[in-house]
């Protein structure tokens, strides 16, 4: 267990899998034995993991769960080349190379005490990871918004908790959210059942609009997922005039500041700045990135 940069907070850890779980639609749950990733993760790190001895290039997998206290991270992925389609051939006992934790964190703040927390596709881990980090502060009442167009790799079922100003037919969750407390809502374009279908922007106006305007006032909206649905999300927030962070995913090729091969433009007041996506971001201000 290595500290590969001069702040000490990204290690070098020889990670032990220790579930690796199938799901639909190639989808893949990963927990890993990493104590020091696990240590100092936080909400919207993620982690550059070798898939394979024989590929030099790592992958980002963002961290959907951590747990300090048993030494691991969760990471929840999807095959979609040569890398992912090789990490899913590993089993329980075997060990991967991992950089990690990477990245500027989610920040939520207490002057908006009600966090919108807007998930799609790949995106949702770190919505998964910030409502975990959310519900051990009673100051925070958040609410989470998921949305995909594969199965979920979970199985869903009603919410035991009360959403109002939403259609009265959608009520499918995530168990793991709803037993944790956090109401959450499901989207899907693919008809599953009790799900919203439609996008989670279109989900999460109908709620906002429903909210009085003190309570709306309240609402900081975070998001992660493909760059469309992040447009999107920033664009709604800016309608009700909210604050918004994003997560962006970006491909990297060192993921530690190096080789500026992810960098995007970033809007300031007066200027316009080339920043890394991998220890600059990956999230930022959706305005900073999206245009106020």
């Amino acid at each position: 267990m290595t500290p590969i940069n001069k702040r000490n907070s990204i290690f070098l850890e020889d990670a032990e899998i220790l579930v690796h779980e199938a799901h639909a639609a190639d989808q893949y749950l990963l927990r890993l034995w990493a104590p020091e990733c696990a240590r100092h993760a936080l909400p919207g790190s993620f982690v550059h993991l070798r898939c394979d001895p024989l590929l030099p290039m790592r992958r980002p997998l963002s961290i959907m769960r951590a747990s300090p206290s048993e030494s691991w991270v969760e990471l929840l992925y999807k095959t979609v080349g040569e890398g992912t389609g090789l990490l899913a051939l590993k089993r329980p006992g075997e060990r991967v190379s991992m950089l990690g934790p990477i990245g500027h964190p989610f920040h939520a703040h207490l002057e908006h005490p009600r966090p919108l927390l807007i998930g799609g596709g790949i995106g949702i881990p770190p919505m998964i990871f910030l409502a975990d980090a959310l519900r051990s502060d009673q100051r925070f009442r958040p609410f989470a918004i998921l949305g995909s167009e594969v199965p979920f790799p979970f199985r869903i079922r009603p919410s035991k908790h009360l959403v109002p100003g939403l259609p009265p037919h959608v009520i499918a969750a995530m168990p793991l959210l709803d037993d944790w407390g956090i109401p959450n809502r499901l989207t899907s374009l693919i008809g599953l059942p009790g799900c919203f279908e439609g996008y989670v922007t279109d989900l999460a106006r109908n709620w906002l609009e429903d909210l009085e305007e003190t309570v709306r006032a309240e609402v900081e909206v975070f998001a992660c997922g493909p760059h469309p649905m992040l447009e999107a999300v920033s664009a709604l927030a800016r309608d009700f005039g909210l604050p918004c962070q994003i997560s962006l995913e970006e491909f990297m090729a060192c993921a530690v500041g190096g080789c500026a091969g992810c960098v995007v433009p970033v809007r300031s007041a007066d200027k316009v700045a080339m920043k890394r996506v991998c220890v600059d971001g990956p999230v930022f201000d959706a305005y900073a990135i999206f245009g106020s």
